[in-house]
């Protein structure tokens, strides 16, 4: 069966599921479905991370040193092949990584698994970062070149061309999967995010029976706002700009707008962290406890200390995933760009995003959360201090638990902004606004290429042009759709997405390992 084909199949067994089961019929992926059972996502991530790490050796902490000076520039060559240099293709990877999950994702982690769920997010960066150095190292080595000479790269040449044809399927599959969390995860969240902030900001200036704000119903099946349609219009245009030019003009806007977004949040961060420095301490007292000593009782994540352990846990992975993609593949597709005749040396620059995006961007994040008191908006500060069962539900019922609204996704961290830097000017949350514009933007633009690469190895690049046209218009969708069922089944698509690109990993660590002692051993003195 030729690709094309397979890709159709593919396609149709989802959209039959889906109308068969329903969308929630694929986060059987991530759910554990009874108390004893650990969600199967978490064994396969942290298990593969942990198994690479010490099959490879710790490349994380080994060649780490060598992954900067990769990237500042001292090993590059206009002549290598490939299209992108290596610092340019860290900011796409990051770009598409550096988002929504590190303001949202975090603060939603927090919302229901508490504090604690940070810990699992360092957990599956740490192990991540191995993941990261595989997929993408592997990227390199068994990309290929098309007919236009561009290069063309990620988990599903790397299962066809490494693993052989036998595998093909597999690598169907993950390009199948990879296209729709294009269309979703990398998409539909990220132009609903940047909306819902825009008219958050829009509902303060102008009220909510101005005509931009007002919310208005269409055939009783769902609400906008000409505010939302107009957002999706502007966002919409500004993606189709930039994607239309391929990897080459995507790569130019990320590498200028991953930084500047990067420091601006960072710097911002920092200054509340200093302000509040004495709460710092205690922030991370919190994270801990949450981890290993929950105080849930009453309620929980259905009821006692286990059940709100393992909450948190998931949380933090399933967050943790969505911030940094290790594992995931995505970021493999970017980094496969890179000008370079040595696949280790792009392994070890793609090793920097774990930590850049999760350990240093989402633990500020949550940090700030934490210190500023924020945390205490959520559904899992009144699960672990409500009396009763009944004054839980009650407060859930109504959006408040003694006197504290309940505030989620990226608005709760523009709570945390606003407030943390109160004593400098009172317009923190507008930082949050510009980061939600800058990060979801990127990331749109940066999924863009992911979905691209993955429609030309499904049906060739002549449907690269369509895969653009229906991309641009989710961008539209997601300002105006409800999120719940986006969220849903965007997380059933990259966690199915993710079982192939582990697969691989795990069947060549061994061709890994012998790659990365013949670079260091033979070539690692070599600027050519």
């Amino acid at each position: 069966m030729s690709r094309q084909n397979a890709g159709f199949l593919t396609f149709g067994i989802i959209v039959f599921i889906m109308y068969a089961f329903g969308i929630h019929t694929f986060e059987a992926v991530w759910s554990f479905p009874s108390q004893r059972s650990v969600p199967l996502m978490v064994i396969a991530l942290v298990g593969t991370g942990i198994y690479a790490t010490i099959r490879l050796g710790f490349p994380q902490i080994k060649f780490l040193k060598h992954g900067i000076n990769v990237t500042k520039g001292i090993y590059d060559n206009p002549d290598d092949e490939g299209d992108l240099n290596h610092f340019k293709a860290l900011t796409t990877a990051l770009s598409a990584t550096v988002g929504i999950g590190n303001i949202a994702g975090v603060a939603t982690a927090i919302y229901y698994g508490g504090p604690g769920a940070l810990f699992w997010m360092w957990v599956t960066a740490f192990f991540g970062t191995t993941l990261k150095y595989a997929e993408c190292t592997l990227s390199v080595k068994y990309r290929e070149i098309n007919s236009q000479g561009f290069t063309a790269g990620g988990p599903m040449y790397t299962i066809e061309n490494g693993m052989g044809k036998q595998w093909k399927w597999l690598a169907i599959a993950f390009a199948g999967f990879a296209i729709i969390c294009s269309f979703a995860t990398g998409n539909a969240i990220q132009s609903f995010t940047v909306s819902d902030q825009i008219y958050s900001e829009s509902l303060q200036l102008f009220g909510p029976d101005h005509f931009l704000t007002m919310k208005r119903s269409f055939l009783d099946l769902f609400q906008f706002s000409f505010q939302q349609v107009l957002n999706g219009i502007i966002l919409s245009a500004v993606v189709g700009l930039v994607i239309i030019g391929g990897i080459k003009r995507i790569g130019q806007v990320t590498g200028y707008l991953a930084p500047i977004m990067a420091v601006i949040y960072v710097i911002s961060a920092v200054l509340i962290l200093i302000y509040h420095y004495d709460k710092v301490m205690s922030a991370f007292a919190l994270i801990f406890n949450g981890v290993f000593n929950p105080t849930a009782t009453v309620v929980g994540a259905g009821g006692g200390a286990l059940m709100t352990m393992l909450n948190t846990m998931l949380m933090g992975v399933k967050r943790g995933l969505y911030s940094n993609e290790a594992g995931q593949g995505s970021a493999a597709i970017a980094h496969s760009t890179a000008k370079t005749n040595f696949p280790v040396r792009e392994g070890a620059v793609a090793m920097l995003g774990p930590y850049i995006d999760t350990i240093i961007i989402c633990t500020l994040t949550g940090l700030v959360i934490i210190c500023t008191g924020a945390w205490k908006h959520t559904e899992y500060y009144a699960s672990i201090t409500a009396s009763t069962l009944d004054e839980f539900n009650v407060a859930i019922s109504e959006g408040s638990f003694r006197g504290l609204n309940f505030i989620n996704g990226s608005l709760l961290t523009s709570f945390a902004f606003k407030n943390g830097l109160q004593w400098l000017f009172n317009f923190g949350d507008k930082i949050i606004t510009l980061s939600v514009l800058l990060f979801a933007t990127s990331t749109a633009i940066s999924w863009s290429f992911y979905g691209d690469r993955s429609t030309e190895y499904l049906f060739g690049e002549g449907a690269i042009y369509w895969y653009r046209i229906v991309y641009i218009a989710f961008v539209f969708i997601g300002a105006n759709a409800g999120i719940e069922a986006v969220w849903a089944f965007g997380d059933a698509a990259l966690g199915f997405m993710t079982f192939p690109n582990l697969i691989s990993i795990i069947f060549l660590t061994g061709a890994l390992k012998k790659m990365t002692k013949k670079y260091f051993k033979e070539d690692y003195d070599s600027k050519s």
